[in-house]
């Protein structure tokens, strides 16, 4: 099966185009500046070429026709036509308490991705967008949406409440939330392959270190704390966001210097962080190379940003009653072996012995002692491929078990004379207060018959008879 990702932004499209039987990454690339006349549409061929194009790209319709164009250019070869996509997977930032595990896309779950716009006000509009206008192009290729938030929504209520009022959770749902929840499931999944253990006997903290980075408990496969809360500020210092702070400081901030809400939120997270502390940059290669070269802010800043990381990881220790890995991962995670370094220092008691050979090198298994250390990829994209194929292949399944049952009824429901379904539905109507079940039995039992109740249903719900008494079938949920 051939699986399209598209990550949608208010301004950019990525997307990828992967074969699933080898999980093969055929074309990938990137939508920029839409809604300017010098938009970028750039991705990699299957030759190994570059390929840059700068036109004018009014919207989402047109990027993503671009997107549908250039995925099945004969030149390429990776489709002979836009109906050999198996389905296309999304990737929404926030899906609120109403998601907890991906979904195929249908009305329902459109408006509840608009719903959570409330929370991610940058982020879902646009996600949904893309997936509304991919719904128009592809009216026939099923759509899944893969959320970021939904690997923490099982958290537990002690990990995800915060000390306000009550009523301000019940009536504006503020509460711990989560993000970067596709990257910490896939690496909690690789480290267990990694260990070659079931990931449900496995206690793991991963770290998820970029320009955005948060940290999961992650106790035998299910995410039980994080450090991002009711937005990705919360947390961990990162790129430009400042992460944990005094929530006084803003009142403060905004009477000191006389900012506005906006200002303050631009502050926080533009103009904070790593590129706040160095007053130069949040590329952390940058700032390694200048703390070599003997500047204190550069120096501070990798103190402060590893602190934080590994006062975290301690209380994560402490949350799963210890933990069998470390797992790091981003572009941080996987490629600063120093940063690593810093942040493992002085957790020796917890049985962490760093392999510095290991460690500069970003081998995969970076320690000797006891709790083990590992350096894993993320692959987001995969993720939600992997996850996209997972629901299609389980609403095959669902449809390919129903058709059987569906001849079963039809068959049984034949059998049913003209003369009984006459007296069924005179049966059906004057005994209003009989349930379905009672009006099966009474049917039956009249006619020494033995029809099952699935089948009365059935007929009774084709002469729309249902509908208007719902409370008469009781408990039992129908289709």
């Amino acid at each position: 099966m051939k699986i399209l990702v598209l990550n949608s932004g208010s301004s950019s499209v990525k997307f990828q185009l992967l074969q699933m039987d080898d999980q093969e990454v055929l074309l990938k690339g990137i939508v920029e500046k839409i809604g300017s006349t010098r938009a970028i549409l750039s991705y990699n061929s299957p030759q190994g070429h570059r390929i840059r194009d700068v036109r004018e790209i009014p919207n989402h319709d047109e990027a993503l026709r671009l997107i549908m164009e250039t995925i099945t250019r004969p030149e390429l070869g990776v489709l002979a036509g836009i109906e050999e996509v198996g389905g296309v997977g999304h990737r929404v930032v926030h899906g609120g308490e109403e998601f907890s595990e991906s979904v195929l896309i249908d009305e329902r779950v459109l408006e509840a991705i608009e719903r959570c716009a409330q929370f991610a006000p940058l982020h879902n509009p646009a996600n949904l967008q893309g997936i509304q206008v991919c719904m128009r192009l592809m009216p026939n290729t099923p759509q899944v949406a893969v959320f970021d938030t939904a690997f923490h929504n099982r958290m537990p209520e002690h990990a995800y409440l915060y000390a306000l009022p009550a009523a301000v959770y019940r009536s504006l749902g503020i509460r711990r939330y989560g993000f970067h929840g596709t990257s910490h499931k896939y690496v909690a999944q690789r480290a267990a392959e990694t260990l070659g253990r079931p990931l449900d006997t496995l206690r793991l903290i991963t770290c998820h270190l970029g320009n955005g980075a948060s940290i999961a408990a992650v106790d035998r496969g299910r995410s039980v704390d994080t450090s991002m809360g009711f937005t990705p500020l919360e947390g961990l210092v990162m790129g430009t966001r400042c992460g944990d702070l005094d929530p006084a400081v803003v009142s403060y901030l905004m009477q000191a210097q006389n900012l506005a809400p906006r200002e303050v939120d631009a502050l926080m997270n533009k103009q904070s962080g790593l590129l706040g502390l160095t007053e130069t940059t949040n590329d952390v290669r940058e700032i390694i190379e200048e703390a070599d070269r003997g500047s204190a802010p550069h120096k501070m800043a990798l103190e402060v940003f590893t602190y934080r990381i590994k006062k975290y990881i301690g209380a994560y220790l402490a949350a799963l009653g210890g933990a069998d890995a470390i797992v790091f991962t981003g572009g941080i995670g996987e490629n600063a072996g120093r940063v690593r370094a810093m942040i493992l220092r002085g957790l020796e008691f917890c049985g962490v012995q760093l392999d510095d050979e290991a460690n500069t090198g970003n081998a995969t298994r970076i320690s000797t002692g006891d709790l083990a250390v590992l350096v894993i990829a993320t692959n987001e994209e995969l993720a939600i491929a992997q996850d996209t194929t997972r629901i299609l292949e389980s609403a095959d399944a669902a449809e390919a078990t129903e058709a059987p049952q569906d001849d079963l009824l039809r068959a049984e429901i034949e059998q049913i004379t003209a003369d009984q379904k006459a007296q069924l539905i005179l049966l059906w109507a004057r005994n209003v207060d009989d349930s379905l079940s009672e009006v099966t039995r009474k049917f039956n039992h009249r006619y020494a018959t033995d029809f099952s109740e699935e089948a009365i249903e059935a007929f009774l719900r084709g002469l729309d008879l249902l509908d208007s008494h719902p409370d008469r079938t009781e408990t039992k949920t129908h289709a």
